[in-house]
């Protein structure tokens, strides 16, 4: 038996979180919610179709279409930068976030994929671990603080 390889532009993750797939998704589709873990301010709108753009570092705004909102199972919108640190042009790459039930909770699985370059996507890798950890501490009921990678814009 051969295991598949995560293809080259792609970043998987997956997460153990104490709490139901209807609360974790609830922090993927209410744009208060969303940003008590990832982004300082923005905004979205969470149907197919619907755009979203947000300052998620201080200076570094993501942006991108939600192309699937299928609570509380799976959504999937695309992704990039239209400022920031990785060259990663809005909508050029897909975020998949599935949830699975178990008995102690969900299992969140996140696959990033069309990402331009292996340096894209080791600094996506970390990212996402930094902000799946901060999500699953607020689906937990815990409060994660502050953003320690939100730096204020320059003035």
């Amino acid at each position: 038996m051969t295991i598949p390889e995560t293809p080259m532009d792609t970043v998987t993750l997956e997460r153990r979180i104490g709490a139901r797939p209807e609360t974790v998704f609830g922090f993927l589709d209410d744009p208060e919610k969303w940003l008590s873990w990832m982004g300082a301010d923005g905004t979205f709108s969470f149907e197919p179709g619907g755009s979203y753009r947000t300052r998620v570092t201080g200076e570094d705004i993501a942006a991108g279409r939600f192309i699937t909102v299928d609570p509380p199972r799976r959504i999937v919108f695309s992704w990039g930068w239209e400022s920031g640190p990785v060259p990663v042009p809005p909508g050029s790459s897909t975020i998949e976030i599935t949830l699975a039930p178990t008995s102690e909770g969900t299992v969140l699985h996140l696959i990033h994929s069309g990402l331009p370059t292996p340096e894209s996507c080791e600094a996506h890798a970390e990212s996402w671990q930094h902000y799946v950890d901060r999500l699953a501490t607020r689906a937990e009921g815990g409060d994660p603080g502050p953003d320690t990678w939100t730096r204020q814009p320059a003035g």
